[in-house]
């Protein structure tokens, strides 16, 4: 679908210079109070994940991983609003947000355990060194019934709405194009309108639903759907970090402060595939890559950063760090094993339970019955 229009926001064009849309204009503030390391650290994270990235999609064409899902391309949207996030808000990943997960204190080879299939979930959401990020899911859209019950639960509880910003919770959960046409989604949002959560739903428009691009799915910008249940929504440039990060920032902070849920579409690009086993070749051109390569998110905030004068030495720290980030990933990656089989038993309820044992025992009697089993 065309990105722009009259409501787009937008505050960093493409060759890394503040040109505001009219949209843009009350976000602006926002970015003024940002302390010049913030605005490094947006940078920071978006090389860093990149490289985390394509060194994960290495390991699994290596058969390190049984999947992998690229978020080239998408670092902006996740960057962006991860950081407009306050510590005691929620978050409810898809299974494409790896940086969000990282700049919540989530170990990212958790992320790859969980694509290794070494682990039911990745981590503990409910550690506190996770940062409140729930698991991901890979079932289309049920993230956000996860998400719209926690709300709701906020609401119940009374921790949204009371008018203090360092206790009052929110919630934001991600989704792509292609999950907003689930049944799940829809029947969030009017849960969510209905009771007020506060709650806001972020999509990432990446353009294409594996091989179906977004025309195909609507006639109309997906933002309006959440215009049809009463959300407050915004279209933002997804590859715009500043964009995102106020946008966001002021959705979450009316959501929590009582005003009820928001949406926001981000247009974004999936720069690589869907995951290691799409071929985007088969239904996209190269024509398309290059006009989305030439508003990559990374090359936008450098020059930003530049034209404010951020020295040859930021840049190259930032690159040694990411470069470190994926050392570190395949290094620990390659030593992690294989699965202890008891652990397919292990969690699957909250307590013991007679037919996950007694499928234990029965495993444990198969593998007995095999030549060279261990009983």
């Amino acid at each position: 679908m065309p990105v722009g229009g009259p409501e787009f926001v937008q505050i960093l064009a493409a060759d890394g210079s503040i040109t505001p849309t009219p949209a843009a204009e009350r976000y602006v503030g926002v970015i003024d109070a940002l302390p010049e390391a913030e605005l490094e650290q947006f940078y920071r994270d978006m090389v860093s994940i990149r490289a985390f990235d394509r060194q994960a999609t290495l390991l699994q064409r290596q058969g390190q991983l049984a999947l992998w899902p690229p978020s080239w391309g998408q670092e902006a949207a996740q960057v962006g609003s991860a950081r407009a996030a306050r510590a005691q808000d929620h978050l409810f990943p898809s299974y494409r947000e790896h940086v969000v997960a990282r700049i919540r204190g989530v170990d990212p080879v958790d992320i790859i355990r969980l694509m290794r299939g070494l682990t039911h979930g990745g981590w503990n959401p409910y550690d506190p060194k996770n940062g409140n990020t729930h698991l991901y899911t890979l079932v289309l859209g049920a993230q956000t019934l996860h998400a719209t019950g926690l709300a709701m639960g906020l609401v119940f509880d009374g921790k949204s709405g009371t008018g203090d910003p360092e206790r009052d919770e929110a919630v934001i959960v991600y989704y792509g194009d292609g999950a907003s046409s689930q049944g799940d989604v829809h029947e969030s949002m009017v849960y969510a309108a209905s009771f007020a959560a506060p709650e806001v739903f972020f999509l990432q428009n990446n353009q294409w639903a594996i091989s179906v691009p977004v025309a195909t799915q609507s006639r109309t910008p997906l933002v309006r759907r959440g215009e049809g249940y009463g959300m407050p929504s915004v279209q933002v440039d997804g590859n715009d970090v500043l964009a995102s990060y106020a946008v966001t920032r002021v959705a979450l902070d009316e959501a929590r402060g009582g005003a009820g849920p928001r949406a926001i579409e981000a247009m974004t690009y999936r720069m690589g595939a869907h995951t290691t086993s799409d071929d985007p070749t088969k239904y996209r051109t190269s024509e398309e890559e290059q006009s989305w390569g030439r508003r990559d998110p990374i090359a936008r905030m450098r020059a930003y950063l530049e034209g404010r004068g951020a020295s040859q030495s930021f840049f190259d720290d930032a690159e040694a760090e990411a470069q470190a980030v994926a050392d570190d990933a395949r290094t620990r990656t390659n030593e992690l094993g294989s699965l202890d089989p008891d652990q397919i038993f292990t969690n699957v309820y909250s307590a013991p339970h007679p037919l996950v044992e007694e499928e234990r025992r029965w495993f444990h009697d198969y593998e007995a019955s095999l030549d060279g089993g261990a009983s």
